[in-house]
């Protein structure tokens, strides 16, 4: 068979991965849905809602053809204005907005600086443009010192995340900072961020108080904290005016589904309207780690170092046994394997404690 060896090697050092179904009956500490609106059947019918009297209920084509909606505008527009920002552009997927932000901005006397833990879809982007660096994870001094060792001709670009998937650590202000000082574009990735930090849910944006400005850029996705699938990117009306017009995966590219974007915008109404007591909730979540296993966590997911690869399998299985899924992650995702939870809001805390006692038990 073609691929036979490789297969076998991965198999061997235990990062062997594949599909799943999805068993409901196990408690859901593995998933994105940080906030539990995935499972809530009054924002899905609200979202049948808003489409139900359309014509159509599917794009059809690229934004740029004939498949821009109203129920995209619409979206656009909520989530530009209560984030702050001048324009905001819908996308499929939050893969597709992290190539279309580089191979898109990042032209040829441009330099990007990108965070070393940033996501594999930016990874992969990065390899399509010329004059990409890495920085240290997290580490403003660095980040400064390499901008500082190249003669830049055209635009600084620098990409970070605002919550980091794996670890869910959140970056530092002084990357905003640095970003002022050297006039740099600013690409927040708030996957992970936007519904779970600030004092609106807004992100990481929100989190550190910072006003926006033409070099901020956040991009976001759906399929998190939002519920649904799909992603956006907002920005000043000039960049977001360039990347209709130099990105590729915004130019050749299906407009994201009409439903899914409908289900993605009822759902950032709830977070606006419930804040307060979303906010109650993940607080407590984050002081139960703290008190039951001296953990501490500022978002949502919680990393459990274990750096061994069948071990965090065999954590897995036997907490599949306790009624408990959570995620065992390895390489190439994390430099050493980890155990990933998801302290999901729609999860009992009664759950999460018996969750928590039986890791420490098998550790």
């Amino acid at each position: 068979m073609y691929y036979e060896k490789e297969l076998e090697a991965i198999i061997k050092s235990n990062r062997f991965r594949k599909r799943e179904l999805n068993n409901h009956e196990l408690l859901d500490f593995a998933s994105n849905d940080y906030l539990g609106l995935a499972s809530e059947k009054k924002l899905f019918k609200k979202a049948y809602k808003l489409l139900k009297d359309e014509t159509c209920f599917a794009p059809k084509s690229s934004l740029l053809v004939n498949g821009y909606h109203k129920i995209h505008k619409m979206f656009e527009e909520k989530l530009s204005y209560e984030n702050g920002f001048e324009s905001g552009l819908v996308v499929g997927s939050g893969f597709l907005a992290n190539i279309s932000l580089i191979e898109g901005l990042v032209r040829k006397k441009d330099v990007l600086f990108m965070d070393s833990d940033y996501h594999a879809s930016g990874i992969l982007a990065s390899k399509l443009v010329s004059n990409v660096v890495l920085f240290n994870h997290n580490d403003p001094k660095d980040l400064e010192e390499k901008i500082k060792q190249y003669v830049i001709s055209n635009r600084i670009i620098i990409a970070i995340e605002g919550v980091y998937s794996m670890a869910g650590d959140i970056a530092p202000i002084e990357i905003n900072n640095i970003a002022t000082k050297y006039n740099a574009i600013l690409i927040v990735d708030e996957a992970h961020s936007s519904g779970v930090i600030g004092s609106n849910l807004l992100g990481w944006y929100d989190y550190h108080n910072i006003k926006i400005m033409p070099n901020h850029i956040k991009m976001g996705t759906l399929g998190k904290a939002y519920g649904s699938y799909g992603a956006y990117i907002l920005a000043s009306k000039h960049i977001i005016s360039f990347l209709e017009n130099r990105a590729k995966a915004i130019i050749y590219t299906t407009a994201p589904s009409l439903f899914d974007i409908a289900l993605g915008y009822i759902s950032f109404m709830q977070i606006i309207k419930k804040k307060s007591k979303l906010k109650e909730k993940i607080l407590k979540r984050q002081q139960i780690v703290s008190e039951l296993i001296s953990e501490n966590t500022d978002s949502l997911i919680l990393k459990i170092e274990i750096s061994d690869n069948q071990k965090v399998i065999d954590i897995q299985n036997k907490l599949k046994l306790d009624g408990f899924i959570i995620g065992a992650i390895r390489q190439p995702t994390v430099e050493k394997a980890i155990l990933r939870v998801i302290l999901k809001l729609d999860m009992k805390i009664k759950d999460l404690k018996k969750l928590l006692i039986k890791i420490k038990e098998y550790q």
